[in-house]
């Protein structure tokens, strides 16, 4: 109701609401299940053939004035629309400048500790959201909600570490603190409250557009939903960012994120064995985990998204899709999660050129094979909301403890390990050994029912604390109700120190893990040790008195940690098993990685009868060999026993048509003009004719024996009709 809308929204916005939304208008017939908004993708530019992925969804960005003219064009070809913009980031000069309100803000962009400005790029400033700032989105909002999306994503809320030095971020200090503004590099204390700051003024912009888009809403009927499309906390952390993250889920009208994960996050190098160096597959599935269990039980909703190329564009093709393979089978380990943003910038991979590998003077366009097998895969993201889920691979139900004061750790006088060791060092071990381990969120193990299905959890305060202490009597009741909680830590982290609920008021702890261990019931001479698990009611708690850096700086570390591991599992009655694979399936379609860094053994070999989606050919094979540094994701062609004729595989849209008739399929055919495509059937007979935009398809294959038949054309971007009679 309109007397319960904040007053700022009220004077800002009511001359705003009631704008006509554009009717839709289609040159590609309807797909049902677009409503499922099972795949999008985001771009700056309008409809463009190279940009024409056809999934359900087009996040249109930006929003300046052009931003109408963007969405009708893809609106007209048959797109749902969503909006993105940056948050952090973007043409802010008319804020900047005191053009929005006659007010200067340019004390508002982060500045170091030298008195530069931080930028994105030229006058593009990183901003210190100031409490006028959320108002300033909101009216560029306003725009999106004007010309019809369904849903607006706010992307990148982020604060550099090495910022909190200018005088908006002063001022803020001094309204939230209360106290004189400390400079963050002076003192452990101060870099942990200059960094919880930070933190507070993201979430607090944000919340201002999520209550704007809810009161829209509630004032025209509409349902727009808010996204926060943001990349995940391990890579936040590493690279020295501070970001809202979990603390969005709560917050009424926030509908989830997309879980930036790319090649360029994932490939930041981290130790193993004392070893540093890139391993793309393993960062990218924590990453992804990491970004699952922001909403997992909140209601909330996530999408994934892979990127073909990065932001680096100084690589070459082969390295982009290697990465690329990688960093999407890591998402498909997930299976909670079955929606996906295929591509950011569709018009850089289509349309981009690229060092040769062969002549680094020369750039070169997509390769028309890894443009085939990106339509293929894209298209088959459609279909992973599969219900199946099995697990062949180490022990599953392990998860890591991570928080989001991971950020908070990380600049001077003392920032906690360069490589984020304090995770990976727990992480990489089990992995490596086939474990699919999991990163929990410690802020959300308060949600009912949040740590469901984990039998073991990994718990270290070193580079990170617990920012409430209500999350102690959750793990607690976890752990006696039969969980094994195995704790890595030596009680020595500098940021033990700063001031904090452990050590204020009434308590007086040295550490926070001190108070987790009364809550535990252990005190005294009862201490856990590693020799042994201590039982606290039907579960116990193994304590590993080390720093998980000193772990995965050793060349042995991780045996002696999967050995406290091992005797978690085992007391908790579960079986431990060590695999140098993963291999996951997910309804029909099977995913399957090999792991370098793991255990001895021969490498695992699937027999049957598979099309491997990564192969543009999409041939049939027999047997598959998991060995170190493969990945596959396949489609099982024994998963069934229908015989009718279906599209099995597709490097284009192939939307089935409806005719009535029994003898044939008919599909609608579109995709990025120009490139090779592939239709792959299950045909239980030979093909009689086959047509396509009305003219004889000559290029095709058929397998009697595995009544399959292969078609082969040039997309198009518009809309071809292909019959199969």
């Amino acid at each position: 109701m309109m007397h319960n809308l904040p007053c700022w929204f009220l004077a800002f916005v009511s001359p705003l609401f009631g704008a006509n939304v554009a009717p839709l208008l289609y040159a590609f017939p309807p797909d049902s299940s677009q409503s499922l908004e099972r795949t999008c993708f985001q771009t700056a530019v309008a409809w463009r053939e190279q940009c024409n992925l056809r999934s359900d969804v087009a996040i249109v960005y930006g929003i300046d004035d052009e931003l109408p003219a963007r969405i009708q064009s893809w609106r007209d070809r048959g797109y749902r629309i969503h909006v993105m913009t940056g948050v952090s980031w973007g043409s802010y000069q008319d804020y900047l400048d005191g053009r929005f309100d006659g007010v200067h803000h340019e004390d508002e962009a982060q500045t170091d500790r030298e008195g530069h400005k931080i930028s994105h790029g030229g006058d593009v400033y990183y901003m210190c959201p100031g409490t006028n700032f959320g108002n300033f989105l909101c009216q560029g909002i306003q725009r999106a909600l004007d010309a019809g999306a369904e849903a607006v994503h706010l992307e990148e809320p982020e604060f550099w570490v090495r910022g909190g030095y200018s005088a908006g971020f002063q001022r803020e200090w001094r309204s939230y603190y209360g106290e004189a503004w400390q400079p963050p590099h002076t003192s452990v204390d101060s870099q942990w409250r200059a960094s919880k700051l930070k933190y507070f003024l993201y979430r607090r912009a944000l919340e201002q557009v999520f209550d704007y888009v809810q009161a829209y809403n509630e004032h025209t009927g509409r349902k727009v939903r808010c996204y926060v499309p943001t990349h995940s906390l391990l890579n936040y952390a590493h690279w020295h960012i501070v970001s809202p993250e979990s603390s969005l889920a709560r917050l009424k009208g926030c509908d989830g994120y997309i879980a930036q994960v790319w090649t360029g996050t994932s490939r930041t190098p981290n130790v193993y064995r004392g070893q540093r160096r890139e391993r793309t597959f393993e960062t990218a599935f924590l990453e992804y985990g990491v970004m699952q269990n922001l909403v997992r039980a909140t209601g909330r909703g996530v999408w994934y998204l892979n990127d073909p190329v990065e932001d680096n564009p100084e690589h070459d093709w082969d390295d982009y899709r290697v990465n690329w393979e990688s960093t999407l089978t890591a998402s498909l380990f997930q299976p909670e999660v079955w929606q996906y943003e295929v591509a950011p910038w569709p018009e850089r991979v289509f349309g981009g050129k690229y060092p040769n590998r062969s002549n680094s003077q020369e750039r070169v366009p997509i390769p028309p094979d890894y443009a085939t097998e990106l339509q293929t895969v894209m298209n088959a993201l459609n279909d992973m909301d599969q219900k199946r889920i099995e697990w062949d691979c180490g022990t599953t139900g392990v998860g890591v403890l991570v928080s989001d004061s991971l950020m908070f750790q990380r600049g001077e006088p003392v920032s906690s390990d360069p490589h984020l060791s304090h995770v990976y060092g727990l992480a990489l071990p089990l992995l490596k050994r086939g474990t699919p381990v999991t990163p929990v969120q410690l802020e959300n193990v308060t949600v009912p029912n949040y740590l469901d299905g984990f039998r073991v959890l990994v718990l270290s305060y070193h580079g990170q604390k617990p920012l409430t202490p209500e999350v102690h009597q959750p793990l607690a009741d976890w752990v006696r109700n039969g969980g094994e909680l195995v704790v890595v830590d030596n009680d020595r982290d500098p940021y033990n120190k700063v001031r904090e609920w452990w050590n204020t008021g009434s308590r007086r702890d040295a550490t926070p893990r001190e108070h987790l261990f009364e809550c535990l019931g252990i005190t005294g001479n009862n201490q856990p040790q590693e020799a042994a698990v201590t039982r606290v009611g039907k579960g116990g708690v193994l304590w590993l008195q080390e720093d998980p850096a000193r772990l995965a700086a050793n060349s042995e570390g991780d045996v002696r940690f999967a050995a406290a591991v091992k005797k978690a599992v085992i007391a908790g009655g579960a079986t431990w098993r060590e695999t140098n694979y993963l291999l996951l399936r997910r309804g029909p379609y099977l995913i399957g990685a090999g792991l370098d860094e793991s255990v001895a053994g021969p490498p695992k070999t699937l027999t049957g009868r598979f099309v491997n989606l990564f192969d543009p050919q999409l041939r049939v094979l027999h047997a598959v060999t998991l060995s170190a540094g493969t990945r596959y994701f396949l489609l099982d062609l024994n998963s069934t026993r229908d015989d009718s004729p279906r599209v099995l595989a597709s490097a284009c849209k192939a939307l089935p048509k409806t005719n009535g008739a029994t003898n044939q399929i008919t599909l609608t055919i579109e995709g990025i003009a120009g490139t090779p495509a592939v239709v792959l059937l299950h045909a239980p007979t030979p093909p009689a004719e086959i047509t396509f935009a009305g003219q004889p398809l000559k290029d095709f294959t058929y397998a009697p024996a595995d009544k399959l038949l292969w078609l082969r054309f040039t997309n198009e971007a518009n809309a071809r009709e292909l019959t199969v009679r």
